[in-house]
C-alpha cells in the first residue's frame, strides 16, 4: 500500500512538472534536424542510399549480391547505419540499402504528424522494389525502433507477396522502453507537448532534438502492438533466420524485450531464434559516431556484430 501511494505521489509530481513546459519548442532552422533545412541526403539523392535507386537495371552479378535493408530508430536518420555501410560495402560482397523511416529526416511538423505505420512503410517499399528488380538475397537489419517495425511486417505476413527475407538482424530492439514514463504518455502527453533530448554539434543534424508527444504516443502504440503479437507468437517464413543483439546495460530499451522475441518467434523449422547479449551500456551499440566517449570494447563489439552479419548472410 505504501509503495503504491509513493508511486502515485511521484507520478503526480512528474505530471505537474511536465505541465509547466512550453508546448512548442524553439527550433534553430539552420542547425537542427527539426528545422526547415533537409540534412538527410537520402531524401534528395536516394541513389546514394537505396540499392533499388542506385542500380535500377542491375547486372546478373548485382542481382546475386546480398542486399541488407537497414532501418534506423525513432528520431534518428540513415546516419545510424553509415558505419556498417562504410565497413561492409568496400570488400564484403554486400550492398546496403539505408532506409529513411517515414516522417523522419524532415521538419518538426512533418515528424509530429507521422504515424508508426508511416515510419514502417519505406522498409516494405524498398523490399518490394528490390524483389521486383530480381534481387535474390535480401536481408533486414533494424536498430531500436526499426526492429519492432520489421517484426510487425513479419507478424502481419507483409512479405508473403515477395521472396522471404534471408537474415534479420535486430540491434537493441525497442520492445519495452526503458523510460517507464512512456507507459502513461497518453495521460501526460497533451500536457507535455514535447520532450527535449541532448544533442551536440555533430548529432543535431541527424537526430531530432525535440520529440513531439504525438510521436511518443505512436512509439508506445507500436510497442504495445508488437508485444501483443509476440505474446500470441508467430513463425518466420521458410528460410528466414533471425538474431537479436542486445546491450546488457541499455537505458533506452529494456532487456526483457529480447526475451519476449526469443519466446514469441519461432523459425520455420521449429527452432528458436538466436539472442546474443552484448557487454555494452550503449543503446544501438553498432553506432559509435557522434558519441562523446567510445572505448576499445565498444569498437570491438561493433565490429564483432558486423562480422557476424556478414558470416550469416554468406552461409
Amino acid at each position: 500500500m505504501i509503495r503504491s501511494i509513493l508511486k502515485m505521489v511521484i507520478l503526480i509530481i512528474s505530471i505537474l512538472l511536465i505541465a509547466q513546459c512550453e508546448k512548442n519548442p524553439v527550433i534553430d532552422d539552420e542547425t537542427m534536424l527539426d528545422g526547415d533545412i533537409i540534412f538527410d541526403a537520402s531524401i534528395y539523392d536516394p541513389a546514394q542510399y537505396l540499392v533499388s535507386h542506385a542500380y535500377p537495371t542491375p547486372t546478373a552479378a548485382q542481382l546475386s549480391t546480398p542486399v541488407v535493408i537497414a532501418a534506423h530508430g525513432y528520431t534518428a536518420t540513415t546516419f545510424e547505419w553509415d558505419e556498417f555501410r562504410d565497413w561492409a560495402e568496400p570488400d564484403q560482397d554486400v550492398l546496403i540499402s539505408q532506409v529513411l523511416l517515414g516522417g523522419h529526416g524532415r521538419d518538426y511538423e512533418s515528424f509530429k504528424a507521422s504515424s508508426w505505420e508511416d515510419w514502417r512503410d519505406p522498409i516494405l517499399e524498398e523490399y518490394g522494389r528490390l524483389d521486383a528488380l530480381g534481387y535474390t538475397n535480401i536481408s533486414l537489419a533494424g536498430s531500436s525502433t526499426g526492429c519492432p517495425l520489421m517484426l510487425e511486417l513479419l507478424a502481419s505476413d507483409a512479405f508473403s507477396a515477395f521472396q522471404a527475407p534471408n537474415e534479420i538482424f535486430l540491434i537493441d530492439p525497442m520492445i519495452v522502453p526503458g523510460n517507464k514514463l512512456l507507459s502513461i504518455i497518453k495521460v501526460v502527453g497533451p500536457m507535455l507537448g514535447y520532450t527535449e533530448t541532448e544533442t551536440n554539434a555533430e548529432t543535431q543534424n541527424y537526430w531530432y532534438t525535440f520529440r513531439p508527444q504525438e510521436t511518443l504516443q505512436e512509439l508506445m502504440e507500436l510497442a504495445n502492438t508488437i508485444r501483443l503479437e509476440l505474446e500470441d507468437g508467430f513463425d518466420l517464413p521458410d528460410g528466414t533466420r533471425l538474431k537479436v543483439y542486445k546491450s546488457l546495460q541499455d537505458a533506452a530499451a529494456d532487456a526483457v524485450g529480447a526475451l519476449m522475441i526469443y519466446k514469441g518467434i519461432t523459425e520455420s523449422d521449429g527452432t528458436s531464434v538466436d539472442v546474443e547479449m552484448i557487454d555494452s551500456d550503449l543503446h544501438v551499440f553498432t553506432r559509435l559516431a557522434g558519441r562523446e566517449e567510445v572505448t576499445q570494447a565498444d569498437r570491438d563489439a561493433q565490429v564483432a556484430a558486423f562480422e557476424d552479419f556478414i558470416l550469416r548472410i554468406h552461409e
